[in-house]
């Protein structure tokens, strides 16, 4: 008999908050495996204000950023190895206990086309995978976007196909939307003959963030409070609303190096609204993009809600009002923690590395074929 075995998933967003650490265990017998996905705990350590404005500098062009890059590459291995240490302490594991830990890293950089400064599609995730493995002592399987991008595919998201497993329902449509520094939705329909799908919707907390910041002390607004107390701008928004991407049909992908400061100043440098009205006119745009992505696939439908965009309040309230036909569901009514759910899926993904699975959806990303993903570092 096959014993089961334990992967430690690592996902640092697109928000740069923190790092989210999940402890899955796998029965290799099974035939569905992410079915046999068990969340045995969770982790989380969140970045100080430095590390966060190191990887925040990184997201546009900037003086020296080779070099602050890849000094940043090491010291997020490390804070990601410390991170590791903490959690298996206190589960009370060794490094011989873990299989493997499926690392994401944090991405710097996503163009999923070839742009202005690029000739060819490429997309940058930081922490490096040999010093993670040499400092906790554990195989280390990362590096999963390549391979798509490869074949000529977006490398994001890569999330479809453990949601179909672990959410799919026969009876009615599913999405699962992650809020995050960019939003991005799976689309699992209950029909056999319809086509899993999966895309970057657009901004998701990180224009709220970023605007937030600039006005209001912290680093983002609790619960949507402050973007309560404003007015929507409907010109505002409908400018926002008609910009390229929005338009584009998926495959598509994105990242902060669009949404941005710079991005955001486009429409709001010489504007005159009171900074809560703009705030308000982000929250609402977060919304508007999610929920017509899911109005334009399905009439009816479970969504499931996960990232920290779930705690806004304000903008789940919108959610709630602009899809009045389908039912919003909070993950952890599946005992699965919406905190953990990224994590577990790039678990997921090293295990599929090691079982052979294929990691992407074609249908998702664009790629020419489906393919195993990812590469595996020892100690």
């Amino acid at each position: 008999m096959v014993d089961k075995v334990r992967y430690i998933g690592l996902m640092s967003g697109t928000s740069a908050d923190g790092i989210d650490l999940a402890l899955v265990e796998f029965d290799p017998t099974e035939q569905q495996h992410a079915n046999a996905a068990n969340l045995k705990a969770s982790y989380y350590q969140a970045y100080d204000d430095d590390t966060q404005a190191q990887i925040m500098s990184l997201y546009d062009a900037s003086p020296h950023e080779l070099d602050r890059a890849n000094s940043l590459h090491i010291e997020l291995a490390e804070q990601f190895a410390q991170a590791i240490t903490a959690f298996l302490q206190q589960e009370n594991l060794t490094a011989a206990d873990i299989t493997a830990i499926g690392c994401h890293g944090q991405t710097i950089r996503h163009r999923p086309a070839s742009g202005q400064y690029n000739r060819r599609p490429f997309t940058l995730q930081i922490g490096c995978l040999q010093t993670l493995a040499l400092l906790t002592g554990v195989r280390v399987v990362g590096d999963f976007r390549a391979k798509d991008i490869a074949l000529g595919g977006q490398g994001a998201p890569l999330v479809p196909a453990f949601h179909q497993a672990i959410f799919g329902c026969a009876e009615k449509d599913v999405f699962v939307v992650n809020i995050g520094g960019i939003a991005n939705i799976s689309f699992l329909p209950h029909k056999a003959d319809a086509s899993t799908l999966g895309f970057d919707t657009g901004p998701g907390n990180a224009l709220l963030d970023y605007w937030y910041s600039q006005h209001q002390t912290g680093r983002f607004d609790p619960q949507g409070q402050w973007a309560s107390t404003g007015t929507v701008c409907p010109a505002l928004l409908k400018q926002m609303l008609s910009d390229d991407y929005f338009l584009q049909a998926a495959p598509k992908s994105t990242g902060r190096e669009y949404f941005n400061s710079q991005w955001l100043a486009k429409y709001c440098a010489n504007s005159s609204l009171p900074a809560a009205d703009i705030q308000a006119t982000l929250t609402t745009l977060t919304a508007d993009t999610i929920a017509q992505a899911i109005k334009q696939l399905s009439r009816q439908a479970k969504v499931y809600i996960c990232g920290g965009g779930m705690n806004n309040n304000h903008l789940i309230s919108l959610l709630n009002q602009k899809l009045e036909n389908h039912q919003l569901i909070k993950t952890e009514q599946k005992n699965i923690s919406s905190d953990a759910l990224e994590a577990m899926a790039f678990a997921w993904l090293a295990f599929a590395f090691d079982e052979n699975i294929f990691g992407n959806i074609p249908a998702v990303t664009g790629a020419s074929r489906p393919a195993v993903l990812g590469v595996s570092v020892n100690p």
